[in-house]
């Protein structure tokens, strides 16, 4: 009986701990089958040669051609991702120090056809 209320406090203090706010909540985004970042709905990830680190440069008709990878309010940073905040107040996620992106004409889980636009936009590919 003893063990089986060890096990069971265990259980308890796990569950605990995962519902209070300490757990870790989900990285943005994932790598796929080709090695590239998407977010978890299979939508293709960009980084901005322009950006600093922590820095978007991509702002106004930029970020509705190259929407913004949004963080949620209560979002924490976990591992290579942070969050930046944007010209406009609004939080961002980023890459390695690098802001992230969508590109507007990527339709469907998969496409990557912003890919090189301008000579600045990039994949992913950690």
């Amino acid at each position: 009986m003893a063990k089986f209320s060890s096990t069971l406090m265990g259980l308890l203090a796990a569950a605990a701990l995962a519902s209070s706010g300490l757990a870790f909540a989900a990285e943005p985004g994932m790598k796929d089958n080709d090695g590239m970042l998407t977010d978890h709905h299979g939508a293709t990830l960009y980084t901005f040669d322009k950006d600093a680190d922590g820095k978007s440069a991509c702002n106004d008709k930029c970020a509705i051609n190259w929407p913004p990878l949004t963080a949620k309010p209560g979002d924490k940073a976990s591992g290579k991702w942070t969050i930046i905040k944007r010209d406009d107040g609004s939080m961002q996620w980023a890459y390695e120090g690098k802001p992230v992106y969508f590109y507007k004409d990527d339709k469907k889980a998969g496409d990557m056809t912003g890919d090189g636009k301008g000579g600045a936009w990039h994949i992913i590919k950690p």
